[in-house]
Order: C-alpha cells, then structure tokens, then sequence
C-alpha cells in the first residue's frame, strides 16, 4: 500500500532550491521562523555529493530544519523520513530525524515520540545518511509511534552536539513505507497500525473502531499479544485473532460480519468465555437472531448462569436461537454438586403456593426441588423473599399442611435460565449435551413462553434433561430430541433421572426419544400433545418394577397422547398438584384422550398397567377419557389388565364416571380385555326372572355398571316347560357388592342366551 501512488497523497517536501521560505528553525507551525535570508544558512546550488542542498552554520545545542508543510499521517500507513548529511569544517555534530506532531486541531501531541535515533558524523566529506519511521503502531522497526490522535507532521532533521560546525544537507525524502509492514497478498488491517497495543492493560477500543472504519471490506487483524477493551465494542468487519483480548464481564462484543462462536472462541482463547461473550451479544445484538457454534465441542466446567452472563437484560421476548455444537461437561463434583439445604416451613391450602415462616432462606437457591411429607413430584422453588421469610412454589403440594422440614435440592444444568424474571420464544437447535451423568441440561426461566429445543441430544442427564421451575415452559416444543440415560443398568425403580419436567399448559411433545430414565416427562399442566415419541424404560429384572414414562400431574388434563411408542413403561394420571386434592367441585378427572398408541411391556409382575390413574383424595371421578385404537401386548407373561385405579390415598368414584370411550384396541396376552362400552355375553341355564350378569372383568378400571345402551337376545327363550317366551327385559345396573354386576329382569321366568352393551359412565 503507498497512498502517494493509491490516492494521491502529496508526502514529499519541496527541494531547497524552491525556496527557504517554508523551512523552518523552529518547529515548522505557522508563524515559526525560516531560513529564508537567514544569517546562518544558505542554497548551494552545485554540490559534488548533492547537487543543490541547504548549508547551515550550527549556533545553538539543537539546530532544527522543520518542512512547514503539513505533511499527512493516515491511521494505518508508515512514513519513512531520510536526509543525507555531511560535515565541511569546524566541529562535528550529532543528527537525527526531527518532527513535530500535530492533532486535527493545531496542538502538538506532546506525549509521543518526536525524534528518530541520532547518528554521529566523524569525518568531514563524508556523506551520513539518517532515517526514521513514524507511524500508528508500537511495532518493530518503529521509530516515533503516534498512535492515531495525530494527523500531520513537520518533518526534517536535528543537529545535536558541539556548536560551531558547518554542514550540508540534501533534499529531505518522506515515502510511504506501509507495505513494509504488511503481510504478502492478505487483505486485511492491522489493529496495531491505528495504535492498539497488546500489553493487557491499554484500552483500545479507539483503535480498533478506527481500523473496522478503514477495513472498507477487508479483515481486521489483530496480532499476538493481549488488547484490553473496556468498553462495549461492534465490529462491523471480519476478524482474524492471533492474539486474544480481555474485557470487563459487562462489555459487549458484537462481530457484526462473522457472528458465531468460533469468532469469540479465536477472540478471548477459551470456549467457555467465547460461548459466555457470544450469547451475551446475541441478546444485545439485533443484527443477528442465531448464535450457530458451527459445529464446535464446547467444553463446559461449570453451570452458565445465562442471565448473569448477559448481566443488563432480565426480560426477553424476541426469538434467538442456539445451534449445531456440542456442550461437553468436563470435570465432577466440585461445581457440579447438587446443592442441598433443609428448613423447616409452614404450610397453608389457602396460599397453595407459598412456603412461609421459612427458615435459613436466604440460603435455598430459587430452583431448587421441594422434598417432604405431602409434596407432590417435581416442586420448584421459583422465588424467594429473605425478608418475608417467605418461598415461591412451582405447584401446590397434596398434603403439608402445616409446619414440617423441607428439603431443598438444586441441581446444576449447563444452561441455567433460571435468573431471567422472563424469557419467551427462545430455540435451541442441533445441539448434544454430553452431561457425563454430572449435570443436568437445560433450567428454563421462572417466566416465559414457546420454549423450542429440537434435534437436541440430551446424553446421560445426572437429574434433568429439560426442566421447567415455574411457568417458563408455557407452550414449550421438544421435537426429535434423544433422552439417553445415564443409569441404563440400574433397574427402573432406582433410577432418578427425567428428560422433562413442565408446569405450565400447552407443552409439545414430538417424536423423540428416551431411553432408560426414571420418567420421560412429568407434566404439572393441561392442554398439551404428546405425539409420536419411543420412550421405554425396562430393565433385566423377572417381574420387574416398572415407572411411569408420562405423569400428568393435574386431573383437568385436557391432553392428547397420540401415535407413541410406550415401551415397559405406563401413563400415570393424578391430582398430586391439588392443595385440595378431595374432591369438592370441579371437573375431576377430565379430558384426556390415549389414541394409536403402541403399548408393549416384558417380563413384569402381572400387576402392571399401561394406564394408571392415581387420586389422591377421596370423590373423584373420571369425567372424560378417551382410550381408542391402541395396541397393547405383553412379552415373557401375561398381565391382568392395561388399566388400573392406584389406591395408595383413595379410590375413583365410579358412581358419577361420565364421558368415558375404551373401545378398539387390540390386546395380546392380556387377561382382562377391556371395552366401555363393553358387550357382555351371558348364557342363562336355567329358568329365572332374574339373570345376573358380572362385568368385572370386561369394564375399565373395574367400574360400576352405570347403564345399558343395548342388548340382543341370542336364543328363543324357554320357560320351565320349554315353551318359547317373547317379551323384552328391563335393566338394573350397579347391583352387587361394588356395583359390577347388571341384573336382567323378566316377567315370567325364563333360560337363554343374551348380549348385553354396558357402561361404566352415563
């Protein structure tokens, strides 16, 4: 690069033989004097070794020649400044390259760097040459580094020492020497040439604005060393870093031309701090909505507090997205253990979600899981308030009542949302967690909506792989994501780990697939669609234990669960996020719809279902269901039955069972095949007005029969004397001891065969 040649810069100062008039023995700014008529020097015009040149009789300590020309210094270029000296008589001076530097404004940059290294002049006759380069950088082969404040210089040389000399000096030369300094064929800027300097300390950003200004399209380089910014910084030109930088956790970085993690990995030496500084600018930044780690394994050695880590933003409504990379959790324990802390707290159903007269709480972490008498599956702590002695709860708990101790865990996921007060339409795409069974996935925000993770790899969660601490999950989408465990050889009832957890309405979940976890997905919510997933959850064990794939944690579920692949595992359905779990009003157990499932379970206790419903108060009732077109089918044995009541705190009451359709599925080695409404089949012997007919084992959940919507006779029927009967029955349902039996009445007493659709609802 010569910008004499590139943009015409005029950098040459005129020859003596022009005139005196603009050299001057001062420091060259308007008004200093000139050697024009000046009683110590004179034109020579014909000088062996020169030709024309100026001779100067030396009279003072430092004898200056200033070109009063304004000669321009440009961020980024490098000046060469050389004179040719000789000594004719009297006594032999010291010379070097004088200069004077001027800012945009007439003052003298007073703080740098203004003269050039002195050379001696030792005999008369012969011809010295000095030279100097001045120039925006602290680089090798620099004489006077001016940084970018200054944007002129007057130029010309010194004679120092002994006075009383007479000497010649030629034409003065200035050339633009900045491809000197420049790499062979590469289009870039260097930072040091607009004055940054890499000792770690100096702030730069001055710098490199100027060289992202003068880039014009090309890269920005920066060299090796350390380059401090203490401020925020955009970029608007790409970047290539051999050396690192280093800034204050506050300031923000945008490369605005390449913005991804490798970028930020090159600009501060380390993964972790890359990921930190990168995500930090994608929610500052509205130049980019994706943060794509391009295919990096990014180590990770301790919990992100992604709030802290953008530090000025709480609340976030725009889409942003993390993409194709991988989080490697390195190391164990030590910052990865599960914090746990006990307290007693008091507990009311009035308040259901609050814990209050807590203490020690200004030590339980918000996010942590509530363990304790009467605390349903999977409570978090979404806040706290250390004045009030008080704590937020994700859920009401069934039955805590009371004053007792609680005990508080908080598992460290490697993307922690948890400091957002909200956080809405987030992605994370295309990424493997590998969390090395030491930490958990992803904590979403107490807040927020449409939480999307797809085509994720969760591997070997230690506790959660995806889990929601309040409402943050509201209308959160998973899709084609793997759960694999990280207790694949423990049996199914040790297991602890789950894939996701979610509190509030409207979750989707979509063709993924979990393997070995205590649960696939507790859902403390309603309205949501559970579709097409593989989740299994089998062990080595003869008649083994088998855990529930989904819990769905509230009764009004208004759920579909369509087209998945349940595998030794059940759907498990409760009220344990009801402060008043006995039924006073309500829907009860409602609106929950199991379609085009497949259903296959191995070597378990017959005992085992696919569906379990588990109420945990008295009165409640199913009062919408709807179980079609499922195929369930056990291997190494025979189950009882595909559906079952859990009584461990009450039964269902089957005397207001409404809305249930139990119809088309299809069972292989099940004992109790099961229908509603369900036909049942009864031969009648001998001669009675009264056939009573036992449903027990062809009705859901081994319900009352609540009506009968039809019936055949299939056979005359016969008196006692064998003479055939025609008349129609009438029905009374919920007879027996439980209500499962239907008694066919007739008016005269009669044998036969009829058929008979009962149900269990009305």
């Amino acid at each position: 690069m010569n910008k004499a040649i590139t943009d015409g810069v005029v950098l040459m100062p005129t020859p003596f033989a022009d005139g005196l008039d603009v050299w001057s023995s001062g420091d060259g700014t308007p008004g200093s004097p000139t050697y024009d008529n000046a009683a110590n020097a004179s034109f020579v015009p014909a000088d062996q070794d020169f030709g024309g040149c100026l001779e100067i009789a030396k009279q003072s300590s430092v004898t200056r020649v200033r070109y009063t020309g304004e000669t321009p210094l440009l961020p980024g270029c490098y000046l060469r400044i050389t004179a040719r000296v000789k000594a004719i008589s009297g006594a032999l001076p010291q010379v070097r390259i004088g200069a004077w530097a001027g800012l945009p404004g007439g003052a003298n940059a007073s703080g740098v760097v203004q003269v050039g290294p002195s050379v001696d002049i030792l005999t008369y006759g012969d011809v010295v040459e000095v030279s100097a380069i001045v120039g925006s950088a602290t680089r090798t082969g620099i004489d006077m580094a001016w940084g970018i404040d200054p944007s002129y210089g007057h130029f010309g040389i010194d004679l120092t020492g002994p006075n009383g000399g007479i000497v010649r000096i030629d034409d003065i030369v200035i050339e633009d020497i900045t491809g000197a300094f420049l790499r062979d064929l590469i289009p870039f800027v260097d930072v040091r040439d607009y004055g940054a300097i890499g000792d770690g300390t100096t702030d730069n950003r001055d710098a490199f604005e100027a060289a992202d200004a003068a880039a014009e399209g090309r890269r920005v380089f920066v060299p090796e060393g350390v380059y401090r910014l203490n401020g925020n910084l955009t970029m608007q030109s790409e970047m290539e870093f051999v050396g690192t930088l280093s800034m204050p956790d506050s300031a923000i970085l945008s490369l605005i031309k390449d913005f991804s993690l490798p970028p930020y990995i090159d600009a501060f030496g380390d993964e972790e701090t890359g990921f930190k500084k990168a995500f930090q600018a994608l929610l500052n930044n509205v130049d980019h909505e994706v943060l794509d780690l391009r295919g990096r394994v990014v180590s990770i050695t301790q919990p992100i507090d992604m709030q802290a880590t953008v530090g000025n933003i709480t609340t976030f409504k725009q889409r942003r997205q993390i993409k194709n990379g991988t989080f490697y959790v390195e190391g164990s324990g030590g910052p990865w253990s599960t914090t746990t802390v006990t307290s007693q707290a008091q507990y009311s159903s009035n308040d259901s979600k609050k814990l209050t007269n807590v203490t020690n709480v200004n030590n339980i972490p918000v996010g942590s899981l509530v363990t304790g008498n009467g605390v349903g599956r999977e409570v978090y702590v979404t806040s706290k308030n250390v004045g009030a002695q008080e704590v937020s709860l994700s859920s009401a708990l069934y039955d805590a009542s009371g004053t007792q101790s609680y005990t508080f865990r908080r598992f460290k996921p490697v993307l922690d949302f948890s400091g957002f007060a909200s956080l809405s339409k987030f992605e994370v795409q295309d990424i493997e967690f590998v969390l090395n069974f030491e930490a958990s996935g992803i904590m979403l925000a107490p807040t927020g909506s449409i939480f999307h993770i797809k085509d994720c790899v969760f591997d070997e969660p230690k506790d959660r792989a995806v889990f929601s601490i309040g409402t943050g999950c509201q209308g959160m989408k998973i899709d084609r994501c793997q759960f694999l465990s990280g207790e694949f050889d423990e049996l199914a009832q040790n297991r602890s780990s789950i894939a996701v957890v979610a509190h509030s309405n409207d979750v989707k979940l979509r063709n993924n697939r979990s393997t070995r976890l205590r649960h696939f997905a507790v859902l403390r919510s309603s309205q949501n669609i559970i579709a097409n997933n593989h989740f299994f959850q089998g062990d080595t064990a003869s008649n083994g234990i088998r855990t529930a794939g989904i819990v769905l944690a509230d009764n009004a579920a208004n759920t579909t669960i369509v087209g998945n692949y349940i595998d030794n595992c059940f759907i498990e359905w409760t009220n344990e996020g009801d402060a008043t779990p006995d039924f006073t009003s309500g829907f009860s157990f409602a609106g929950l719809s199991i379609t085009n499932n497949v259903g296959l379970c191995s070597s378990v206790a017959p005992w085992f279902a696919f569906i379990v419903v588990k109420p945990y108060g008295s009165g409640n009732f199913l009062n919408g269901l709807s179980v079609n077109g499922n195929m369930f089918r056990a291997l190494n044995g025979q189950i009882d039955r595909v559906e079952r009541v859990d009584t461990t705190f009450a039964d269902l009451d089957f005397t207001r069972t409404k809305a249930v359709e139990f119809r088309g599925n299809t069972f292989h080695n099940v004992a109790d095949q099961v229908e509603n409404p369900a036909r049942a089949e009864h031969d009648q012997n001998s001669t009675s007005t009264t056939w009573t007919i036992d449903c027990t084992d062809i009705l859901p959940f081994r319900g009352r029969v609540r009506s009968v919507e039809g019936f055949a006779v299939t056979s005359r029927l016969r008196n006692s004397a064998n003479v055939g009967v025609y008349e129609n029955p009438y029905f009374d349902t919920e007879e027996g001891s439980n209500g499962r039996e239907v008694h066919v009445k007739w008016g005269t007493a009669v044998r036969g065969d009829i058929n008979v659709m009962v149900r269990i609802d009305k």
